[in-house]
């Protein structure tokens, strides 16, 4: 099963997603990310608060959508609000699509300590949403089920 996690400028959230899910899910799931309007870069804290946590950061880079063309992945998970608003590229072709939406907490201020938390909490929400899902017995759901499954734990 291969899940692309998306949002706008693939730096922070969809990062920190394709790191933790990658740490967390048995062998047979894989997770990549990407943005619509990629920045370029990955953002630095959102390296250490990986790093903080225990989880490799090798490899992980800021690509487009078009970069998984070939991916056709299964799920397709947005991350921040923009990204769920665009249309998905028909490339990506019958993908189920769940937003699990989250606050960018590279847009927030404050001293280090401030900063370290924000990023930390994004996180901790990852990580409870990655083990929710990992969770299903997917072989016993159907497409909307779980698709239904893949909003619940994005609301939660």
């Amino acid at each position: 099963m291969n899940i692309l996690f998306l949002c706008t400028a693939n730096s922070c959230r969809s990062i920190l997603a394709e790191a933790i899910f990658n740490h967390l899910a048995p062998a047979h799931m894989h997770a990549y990310s990407a943005g619509s309007k990629p920045c370029g870069r990955v953002h630095p804290q959102s390296l250490r608060a990986l790093q903080r946590a225990g989880i490799a950061i090798d490899g992980l880079h800021s690509k487009s959508q078009a970069e998984h063309r070939p991916l056709q992945p299964d799920l397709l998970i947005s991350l921040c609000d923009n990204a769920a608003a665009e249309p998905c590229p028909a490339y990506f072709g019958s993908a189920l699509r769940a937003h699990w939406g989250l606050p960018d907490p590279a847009i927030e201020g404050g001293t280090q300590a401030d900063i370290d938390a924000l990023f930390d909490a994004a996180v901790a929400s990852i990580v409870y949403r990655v083990d929710k899902f990992i969770a299903l017995p997917l072989p016993q759901l159907s497409s909307q089920e779980l698709e239904v499954a893949l909003i619940s734990i994005g609301r939660s």
